[in-house]
């Protein structure tokens, strides 16, 4: 488990291994949540790229005959 300190200015520093593993960069958003008794930081992915977002889902939309 990693561990990060709250620095004097309330910055952390997201551990290498985290960083690498989520592919994050220098200058990456973030939402940040508090949820349940924890705070959350979610990565946001630009609008060109919404497989990252929800990787597999089927974008398949079954639309009736009048409306194609």
């Amino acid at each position: 488990m990693n561990t990060v300190t709250l620095s004097s200015k309330y910055q952390v520093v997201i551990p290498k291994e985290i960083r690498t593993a989520a592919g994050l960069k220098p200058g990456t958003s973030f939402e940040v949540m508090f949820y349940e008794n924890r705070i959350e930081f979610i990565p946001l992915q630009p609008i060109q790229n919404p497989e990252g977002i929800f990787p597999g889902i089927d974008t398949y939309i079954t639309r009736d005959e009048d409306r194609v």
